[in-house]
């Protein structure tokens, strides 16, 4: 799958066919008008795609705790129901910091 996704961000309107992950079982076809990339460029997109996953855990983290689109409506017509909400936003900011 990561192979998949490197080569899909490399070359987003690219056609092709991979069996598993083996960089040496793709099947690029005639149509796409870019170039195949390299085994060293998909590999180093991987590398980059997964930092991006592991530095934006914190907003996954956060996303569970948040309080939901229902909260969020009420919240609208209620100012303590507002003030509750966002006192519970600062705490999982807290506890779920942006990397810097």
């Amino acid at each position: 799958m990561n192979t998949i996704k490197a080569i899909q961000k490399l070359v987003p309107n690219a056609v092709f066919d991979i069996e598993g992950e083996d960089y040496d079982k793709i099947k690029w076809y005639e149509s796409n008008k870019e170039k195949l990339p390299s085994k060293s460029e998909v590999d180093a997109e991987i590398v980059r795609l997964e930092q991006e996953f592991k530095d934006t855990q914190y907003q996954r983290d956060r996303l569970s705790e948040y309080p939901s689109i229902q909260e969020l409506v009420v919240a609208l017509y209620d100012a303590d129901d507002k003030a509750e909400i966002d006192k519970k936003r600062v705490e999982i900011k807290k506890k779920y910091p942006k990397p810097e």
